[in-house]
Formats: structure tokens, C-alpha cells, sequence
């Protein structure tokens, strides 16, 4: 489009009229402003008798409009800007009347940026008073859209390729200002530069308008829009340029990558790439790019700008848990074990109830983003009616992404459970071994990885294996589990009573499948309650009574529903929250009686995940217990 700036008054319009006949009564508005702003700068100053009071507007301005177009009007004509910074300065008479000929003529024009392209405006000057009077009538709509590419993606479509037929397919079906949609300035422009960016984020970086229009009817009140961009060429992945590697391997961060020569370097593409770097553990920080210049587009070289994190980490900490109680923690972290591509982490935890060692030993990503791994754990585990102590061995391969990780492994286990109290004396120490196959998978939609309010996560753990004990017989057993969380804004629900709360449900699941006899380690099993699991219960604390202490069993069932929102718009990263849990272990699904808790907490959306301070009342123990966690379990 392009704008008139002669200063000449716009000539009529005809019925079939256009959008440049209707810049060209805005210039001509503009034009009688500043005429006026020069007769004014010309003009003697006022006898001192005459001078306005200091501080009150020299021309005071009424508006008659409808409530947005009145803001509109009271925020960009220049006869109201004027009257507020000229406050105690007279305006001669004459200069009044130069402002109130020209305001129609400036507010016609302002309105018809909003779609109002035939607007009755009368200025009326009373003394020192004006007043604006606006009957907008009907608003212009857009009646006709025409959305076209030229260049590579329009000549690879008519050759038949699905990806460029897929994208300009996309430009017109994704348009921001459909047909029906009022026809704004501001819309028009905003829906320009959208597209544009999303052929850009396309593949083709060169991306330009080589042409656009809007043309207004005023009489049938319709706006035919047309837009052509030419999509310059699409570019395409070359050589990786690397900067910023010193220990870490080239190889690395080419499997991060995922992609070779040739594929089209997309938005999305780039961006995924960036995320999985970040993901690696390997770099502190990260940026990827290419220089979209047409000349290499057929090899644009991607620029890869790293700086490598450490390659030895101590981590030393310090805290307390309504799980396990206080504790002390040691973690060593080598991102370069023995001089290779290879990831070594140990660590050790000190608590009262609870002691552990964990370590594990991993490749760096390979192709596809897998990852082999080696590792161990030995635990002591106390609660109030047994102490389980359980030593695992396994290996593995796990692959992460942004929306699913898997894990497949072989892992060997064994586990001895010693009752406490005085069920100690007659009941044997329980021992069992077992050998497993196993495969994790987590998928997660959400809108935000730590602070989630809307999407899923859905983890599935399934298992076979052999196990021997002490009490039992040997045999195979299969172990099945589920958790499915959901998040979501609640909005549009109870006729708007729950504007501004979001919701959270979670169900969880398990099966152990095993004949008659066979007994299998205790961390094969499962217990409930806890802060991630029925809260105002103590963790691991709800089962069924073995040898009069709770004890694991083959099915499991939770189940939780929330209500939160931001308890002032002051503090919009601190919730309050209301809650109900259910849930409990049993032999079998007809035993399983659930357990209640329901209380209320406090929610900190800290830049390291949510941080919950939960008070709930135990329904079964008619007791009150304080949780408190930081993050969101997958």
C-alpha cells in the first residue's frame, strides 16, 4: 500500500471507493494540521489580561462516540493533544476555529484505521468549549482474501512436492484475518507480518512481500485483501560450524543434531536442536543459526555457538523431606569419564530413615538420541513398622525428547525385608531375588515443561521377569504400571464461576501378575500415600497389614483432583490451592479400600518448578500432616 502526502484536501469518493481514496483524506487532515499549527506559531502572544488560568485547558473537548472509539479519538486527535499540552496558554479565536474545521477531517481518518470508512463527524465550537460528535456507522468487513507464494515453493508445488504443496496450503488456510473478520489497521498489519514469519520459519529465510493490497468498498462495506510473497529460495542444511568445543566430542553434538546435509532448516528444526543441546547436560550455554543468505542456500552452514559446562561437579546438599526426614546428600557428576564420551554420576544420600547409593554410567547421545547406560543402587529404606534393604544392577538404553522418553533395560534386584517392633522376634527376614526385562515410557503434552497449565504427561512401566525367596517359591512374575496427569485452565466451565483457577487431576495404577507362592522383591511391589501419592498420610504408610506391619501388595490405585489460581494479581506466581486424594495398596482389587486426605496448600511457580506446602487431613487417621515438595513427577 502506499500512502498520499500531498497536502491538497482529498477529492469525493466514488461508491466503489478504495483504501488509498481513503489515505488520501487522512493526508489532507493531517495536512490542515499542520497549517494551523503554523498559523499558530505565527500569531501574538495573548494580553496578559486575557490569559486562561494557570493550569486549565485552553479548549476544553467533548467526545460523543462509543466507549472504544472514544478512547481511540481522545488518544490520537491532535486537538485534544494540543488542548492538553498547552494548559494555562490561550488560544486565540481564530485558532480555535482552525482546530475545530480540521478535527473532522483527522478523526474520520483515525476511524477508518478501526473499519469505520463512512463516519458522520460534526465539530461544533462553543467558545472555549468543542464538541465532537461520531456516528460511525456499520463496520467494514473483509469480503475476499487472496493469499499466493511465488519463487522455489511455489514452483516446487506445481512440480508436486507434498512438503511445498503442505506449506502453502498452510499460508492460506492459516491466515489471521478470515473472510467476515472487521477490517483494522492494525489486524491487516499484524496478519501481514505473521504470515511472513511463517514462511520464513518454514525454510525460506528470505522470505518477502512482493506485493500487497487492501481495497475498500464503502458502499457494500467490504475489504478484498491480496497478499503475494515471494518465497525466495528454501535453505538447506551444509556443514555443522562449531564453535566453542574444547573436551566434548564434534561427533556429540552431530548425533544431538539428528539431521544431516540437505535437510531444510525450519524454525522448529533449529529450535528442537537447540533444546536437546541444553537437554545433553554437556553445555552451559547454547545458540543455533545460519546466515540466510541466498547465495548458500542449498548448504547454509549451521552455527553453533557453545561454551561447555564443567567437566567435574560436586554437589553437596543439605535438607529435610516428610518422606524420609533430614538428610545429607554427595553428588559427584565427570561429563568426560575416562577420557571419553561418557557421563559418570554418583551419589550418596545420609538420612535417618534412609540411606542410599546410586551411580550410573552413560554414553553420550548417540544417533537418534540414544543413550546407553550402566548402573547400580544399594538402598536402606525405614519406616514405621519394617526397614527394606534392596541392591539393584542394571543396563540399559534410554532415548530423551522434549515430548517422550523411553527407557528399556535388564536389571537384577535383591531385596531383604526385617519387620520392626516385636513382630521381629517371630517373623523371619524376608529375602528375594529377582531378574527382570523392563521398558519405561513417558510422554509428556504440555504447554510448559516446569510450570504446566495445560496438556498431560502419561508414564507406562511394564516388566517380565523370574524371581526365588526365602518364604516363596521361585517363578515368573509380571509387573504393569500407569500415571496419567492432566492439567487444565477452567475458564470456560460453570457458567464462568472458575475464571481464573486451573485444574490437575492424576490416576494412578499398578498390577503385579504372579502365581500363587511366588514372592518378588519389595520395590517390584507397591504402597501408597505420601505428597506425590494420598497426602495426610506418611510416605509409603498405606498397604495391607503384614505380620502386623504394613506391607507392599500387587495392586495399587490413586487418584487426585485440584483446584488453583493466583491468590493476587500482585503476586501472580503465588496459587492457593484445594485438594482431594484417594487411594491404597491391596492384594487384590476387592480388598483395596481407598483412603482419603483432603486439605489445602500454597504454590511458589519458582523458576526451578512449583514448590507445594500442602496441609491435609488423613480422613482414616483423623489427623492433620504439613507436605512439602518442589517439582512435577513424570
Amino acid at each position: 500500500m502506499r500512502r498520499a502526502a500531498a497536502p491538497a484536501a482529498p477529492r469525493p469518493c466514488t461508491a466503489a471507493d478504495t483504501m488509498r481514496c481513503a489515505l488520501r483524506r487522512a493526508a489532507g487532515a493531517v495536512a490542515a494540521l499542520a497549517l494551523a499549527g503554523c498559523a499558530a506559531l505565527g500569531s501574538a502572544p495573548p494580553p496578559a489580561a486575557e490569559a486562561a488560568a494557570p493550569g486549565a485547558p485552553p479548549l476544553a473537548v467533548e467526545i460523543e462516540a462509543p466507549a472504544a472509539l472514544r478512547e481511540l479519538l481522545a488518544r490520537h486527535l491532535d486537538v485534544v493533544r494540543l488542548a492538553e499540552l498547552a494548559r494555562g496558554e490561550r488560544i486565540e479565536p481564530a485558532e480555535r476555529e482552525r482546530l475545530a474545521a480540521a478535527a473532522p477531517a483527522q478523526a474520520r481518518a483515525l476511524l477508518q484505521t478501526e473499519g469505520y470508512f463512512d463516519p458522520e463527524v460534526r465539530a461544533t465550537l462553543d467558545g472555549e468549549r468543542l464538541r465532537i460528535a461520531v456516528d460511525p456507522g456499520p463496520r467494514t468487513t473483509v469480503g475476499r482474501v487472496t493469499v499466493e507464494a511465488q519463487g522455489a515453493l511455489a514452483d516446487a508445488a506445481d512440480a508436486g512436492d507434498a512438503r511445498a504443496r503442505e506449506v502453502a496450503a498452510s499460508l492460506r488456510d492459516r491466515w489471521p484475518l478470515p473472510v467476515g473478520a472487521p477490517f483494522r489497521d492494525a489486524d491487516w498489519r499484524s496478519a501481514k507480518t505473521a504470515t511472513l514469519a511463517r514462511l520464513r520459519a518454514a525454510g525460506y529465510a528470505a522470505a518477502a512481500w512482493s506485493g500487497t493490497g487492501a481495497e475498500v468498498d464503502t458502499a457494500a462495506r467490504r475489504a478484498r485483501l491480496f497478499v503475494v510473497a515471494d518465497s525466495g529460495p528454501l535453505f538447506r542444511a551444509g556443514g555443522l560450524d562449531l564453535q566453542g568445543l574444547q573436551h566434548q566430542d564434534a561427533q556429540t553434538v552431530g548425533h544431538i543434531a539428528g539431521f544431516g546435509a540437505g535437510t531444510p532448516l525450519t524454525e522448529s528444526l533449529l529450535l528442537d536442536f537447540q533444546e536437546r543441546l541444553r537437554r545433553a547436560g554437556l553445555f552451559d550455554a547454547v545458540a543455533v543459526g545460519f546466515d540466510p543468505d541466498p547465495a548458500q542456500a542449498d548448504a547454509a552452514p549451521v552455527q553453533v555457538r557453545l561454551r561447555e559446562a564443567a567437566r567435574q561437579v560436586w554437589t553437596f546438599g543439605v535438607g529435610v523431606s516428610d518422606r524420609t526426614g533430614p538428610r545429607g546428600s554427595v553428588e559427584h557428576l565427570h561429563r568426560r569419564a575416562f577420557g571419553r564420551a561418557l557421563s559418570a554420576r554418583n551419589l550418596v544420600e545420609w538420612g535417618r530413615l534412609r540411606q542410599a547409593w546410586d551411580g550410573e554410567i552413560a554414553t553420550h547421545p548417540l544417533a537418534r538420541q540414544f543413550r546407553w547406560l550402566v548402573g547400580g543402587s544399594v538402598e536402606r529404606l525405614e519406616s514405621d513398622d519394617d526397614v527394606v534393604l534392596a541392591q539393584r544392577l542394571r543396563l540399559g538404553r534410554t532415548q530423551n525428547t522434549p515430548r517422550r522418553d523411553r527407557f528399556s533395560f535388564v536389571e537384577a534386584e535383591r531385596s531383604s525385608r526385617r519387620l520392626l517392633g516385636p513382630e521381629r522376634i517371630t517373623a523371619p527376614e524376608d529375602e528375594a531375588l529377582a531378574v527382570s526385562v523392563n521398558h519405561h515410557l513417558v510422554l509428556r503434552r504440555l504447554d510448559d515443561q516446569l510450570l504446566p497449565t495445560d496438556g498431560f504427561t502419561l508414564s507406562l512401566q511394564g516388566n517380565l521377569g523370574r524371581a526365588s525367596s526365602t518364604l516363596g517359591s521361585a517363578g515368573f512374575f509380571s509387573r504393569l504400571y500407569a500415571r496419567l496427569t492432566v492439567y487444565r485452565p477452567l475458564d470456560g466451565l460453570a457458567g464462568g464461576w472458575l475464571a481464573g483457577w486451573y485444574g490437575q487431576g492424576r490416576i494412578e495404577l499398578g498390577q503385579v501378575l504372579r502365581p500363587d507362592g511366588v514372592r518378588i522383591p519389595d520395590a517390584q511391589q507397591f504402597r501408597a500415600g505420601g505428597d506425590e501419592s494420598v497426602r495426610g498420610y506418611a510416605y509409603r504408610s498405606l498397604g495391607p497389614l503384614v505380620d502386623g506391619a504394613v506391607g507392599s501388595a500387587d495392586t495399587l490405585f490413586t487418584g487426585s483432583l485440584e483446584l488453583a489460581r493466583p491468590i493476587s494479581p500482585r503476586l501472580p506466581a503465588v496459587w492457593g490451592a484445594v485438594f482431594v486424594d484417594a487411594g491404597n495398596a491391596a492384594p487384590t482389587w476387592r480388598e483395596l479400600d481407598p483412603a482419603f486426605g483432603v486439605g489445602a496448600g500454597v504454590r511458589w511457580r519458582s523458576p526451578v518448578g512449583p514448590l507445594r506446602l500442602d496441609l491435609a487431613w488423613a480422613h482414616e487417621l483423623q489427623k492433620l500432616r504439613l507436605h512439602f515438595s518442589v517439582g512435577i513427577a513424570f
